[in-house]
């Protein structure tokens, strides 16, 4: 994670594990306006969001949407991280259904920062 040196990279360990002691993790994306302005994306477009959390786990499985995206929300600590996050927690299968349709879990996706080593 040493792409992006001014994101509060220990934070991010942190919030994954504190995730992850729940429901064991197989992805989590950092995305939203701070990661594109790292990757230097130019002033001159529609913010959005400081931060979008995509996480994936097959343990969300049976747990309601709303339960996922509240208890994923309070783990994060916004005054350590310097702004909150949009909170997006997904099974695997609807990962790749919210991928097609919501623009925000596509750019993650395609241009995120992974929180968690992917096997090559």
């Amino acid at each position: 994670m040493t792409e992006f040196g001014e994101l509060n990279h220990r934070e991010l360990d942190r919030y994954v594990r504190r995730v992850s002691d729940r429901w064991p993790l197989d992805r989590a994306l950092l995305a939203g306006a701070r990661v594109a302005d790292l990757r230097g994306v130019g002033p001159q477009r529609e913010r959005g969001p400081e931060y979008v959390i995509v996480l994936v786990s097959e343990h969300f499985d049976g747990v309601p949407w709303l339960e996922r995206v509240y208890v994923t929300g309070t783990l994060w600590d916004a005054y350590e991280m310097g702004a909150p996050a949009d909170m997006h927690a997904y099974t695997p299968t609807e990962f790749e259904r919210r991928r097609e349709n919501l623009p925000a879990v596509r750019d993650a996706a395609d241009w995120g920062l992974e929180l968690i080593p992917q096997p090559a």
